[in-house]
């Protein structure tokens, strides 16, 4: 079972996953250029700064984690960046494309399961293999 994280490091989390809503467009609403101001002013600058930057680029500055990986760039992501999310001790970014991570309460932590080995089957012997074992 996921620890819970800390109340601060959730609404941060919110924020930015609502900022990136309205900026690509995933959300639409009519007030829309006033809840971006007032989602930009609860996010601590250096934070807005390198999201902004990511933005920039034409990339989403926040990425979830699925089953280890960041679903920005598709990489594993480090256990112990696992955990700092885990714990919500910290913002972590990906070392690879830079985005935030973020995992959602619900995700699976941990390794995935390996899938059961399929039986090595053998091949059967049709009629042509048993005519050509007889011309031998």
């Amino acid at each position: 079972m996921p620890l819970l994280e800390s109340k601060a490091m959730k609404e941060l989390y919110q924020n930015l996953l609502r900022l990136q809503e309205f900026e690509f467009g995933e959300v639409s609403q009519s007030n829309k250029e006033a809840r971006i101001s007032e989602l930009r002013r609860k996010i601590p600058l250096p934070i807005l700064e390198h999201y902004d930057r990511l933005v920039i680029r034409g990339k989403k500055g926040v990425a979830i984690v699925r089953n280890q990986v960041c679903t920005g760039c598709h990489m594993t992501i480090p256990i112990g960046a696992i955990n700092t999310l885990m714990h919500g001790e910290d913002i972590q970014m990906c070392e690879n494309c830079g985005r935030y991570l973020y995992l959602p309460p619900a995700a699976p932590i941990g390794v995935p399961e390996a899938e059961p080995e399929a039986k090595a089957t053998r091949k059967k012997s049709g009629p042509k293999r048993k005519a050509l074992a007889r011309a031998k």
